[in-house]
């Protein structure tokens, strides 16, 4: 089915009224206002059809990282980074992966990070929501990252959650995380780090895993 699509309304420049009666002008009087009341029945068409949503676009922005992310010590905050954008509206990402509204509003954010523990005991993540690099209040979600299976098989969690925020215009959108036990695939360190891997075809083709991914979508008007 065919998108349903909103044409913008312009205003008509009606003629000048003429002294004495003259059917040429009420005749193009009447067929300038004849277009432009089809506009405007063209957009409430759009609107209010059963799939009227479809014609409406909104700022949003949607992210995610194909990196491994480590947090820089036991229990230091570490900004999450995003290096792609996968969509986006009315946002910009800027690096290594904060985003910046243009228009204010009332939005959600929601993500999800693929957790890693290579670590022998249970370790916990938090993850919270910053503004302006002011600590959004009531934003955070800790989770639990059970300990390894065996060595070389580390456990895995999605850590899932989601806000709703006011904003302004301008303003700058982080999500931080902390962890008990900081690892490190490269050192290599057990411990608790946000992992990536690429698409795979043995032992069954699938995608690559991100780290990190993200949306923000616009909510209400402040």
């Amino acid at each position: 089915m065919a998108q349903a699509k909103i044409t913008a309304i312009v205003a008509p420049s009606l003629p000048n009224a003429t002294q004495e009666y003259i059917q040429q002008y009420e005749d193009q009087y009447s067929n300038v206002l004849r277009l432009y009341f089809n506009q405007i029945d063209n957009f409430t068409r759009a609107l209010t059809s059963s799939n009227g949503g479809s014609a409406l676009t909104f700022p949003h922005i949607a992210a995610s990282d194909s990196t491994d992310q480590v947090a820089t010590g036991n229990n230091i905050p570490t900004v999450i980074h995003f290096n792609t954008l996968d969509s986006g509206l009315g946002w910009t990402l800027n690096a290594p992966g904060s985003a910046t509204a243009e228009y204010s509003g009332v939005y959600t954010i929601r993500y999800s990070l693929q957790f890693i523990n290579t670590a022998n005991a249970i370790h916990d993540a938090t993850v919270w929501l910053k503004v302006n690099n002011v600590d959004l209040a009531n934003s955070s979600t800790s989770f639990s990252i059970p300990a390894r299976k065996s060595v070389g098989a580390p456990s895995y969690v999605a850590g899932y959650s989601e806000a709703t925020f006011e904003i302004n215009s301008g303003d700058e959108i982080k999500l931080y995380w902390a962890t008990d036990l900081a690892g490190n695939p490269t050192t290599p360190t057990d411990g608790v780090y946000i992992y990536h891997d690429t698409a795979q075809t043995v032992p069954y083709a699938r995608p690559a895993i991100p780290s990190a991914i993200g949306s923000i979508t616009f909510v209400s008007a402040l």
